[in-house]
């Protein structure tokens, strides 16, 4: 790793992970105050302080965190077992290889189509594949951010897994994406957004091709309407990578049943201890 190339690449990774920041690893705490009991008193100790940051928070505007102070982990952050206090992106350091790894084939084999991640949060991923497309001189391909822009979905059924839809820390708007892009001299027309939930976005989608799929939607219905709306757009050769694969079965269980129901057998490769990828061969059905 002696190229310039490389070194910013290394670089940008260690950057977009915030792993060179020892208070990254600090732990972001939010809640309800529903965890409050008098059996608990510890937990509920907990809970209560939750509840007045919550208070704070309405008062001041926001501006509040609470934070749980931790030793650096830098095992975790190569794996993305953490979400980092700050930074733009919560996978870890296999993950990011991982893309780099699959747009590069891309790029080599001459696969078609364009990038796009289904669930961005603050653009980290999605920055390093356009700083990929800049290293190689890639002009001719486009990075999609698809996201609500405004934090995850209530759950539409028990199927979809646990709500974060309360999460302030995980809404972020797609101005602070912009905002993103612009910080690393990214934003430009190579750079696209699709703005709302996947279920009214990705059907009629204006993405044409596609040779990397990422998806990052956490939820059932949100793995599944990405892979409704996209797979049967991506080329031969090209990949889809599954964020939360090992992390959230609702996210497992919408893969399983998305490629059963189609009969496509894919050979999953591990990537992490959550994440998975494989490429896409031969043809592949049309959406149903």
């Amino acid at each position: 790793m002696n190229c310039p190339e490389d070194l910013y690449l290394d670089l940008l990774k260690r950057t977009l992970t915030a792993s060179d920041y020892d208070e990254s690893y600090w732990r972001v705490i939010e809640g309800s105050g529903k965890e409050i009991s008098l059996r608990h008193p510890i937990r509920s100790l907990k809970a209560f302080a939750r509840q007045m940051i919550l208070i704070a928070r309405a008062v001041f505007g926001g501006s509040l965190m609470l934070v749980d102070r931790r030793r650096p982990d830098p095992a975790a952050r190569e794996e993305g077992m953490d979400w980092p206090c700050f930074g733009y992106s919560m996978a870890g350091h296999k993950a990011i290889d991982n893309v780099r790894f699959c747009v590069e084939d891309v790029i080599r084999n001459g696969v078609p189509g364009d990038f796009i991640e289904t669930g961005v949060w603050r653009g980290g991923m999605v920055i390093y594949m356009r700083a990929l497309l800049k290293v190689y001189g890639v002009t001719d391909r486009v990075v999609w951010l698809a996201d609500s822009f405004e934090g995850l979905p209530a759950p539409k059924s028990s199927s979809d897994g646990i709500d974060l839809s309360y999460v302030s820390y995980l809404k972020v708007s797609l101005e602070d994406v912009e905002t993103n892009f612009r910080r690393f001299g990214l934003l430009d027309e190579q750079v696209r957004f699709l703005k709302g939930w996947f279920c009214d976005t990705l059907p009629e989608a204006p993405v044409e091709r596609l040779a990397i799929l990422r998806l990052d939607g956490d939820m059932y219905s949100s793995t599944m309407d990405a892979l409704t709306g996209l797979y049967h757009k991506i080329s031969p050769g090209g990949y889809v990578i599954v964020d939360d694969y090992f992390s959230w079965d609702s996210c497992r269980a919408a893969v399983t049943d998305f490629l059963a129901s189609r009969n496509i057998h894919v050979d999953l490769q591990r990537v992490d201890g959550s994440r998975v990828f494989w490429q896409v061969t031969g043809d592949h059905p049309q959406p149903i």
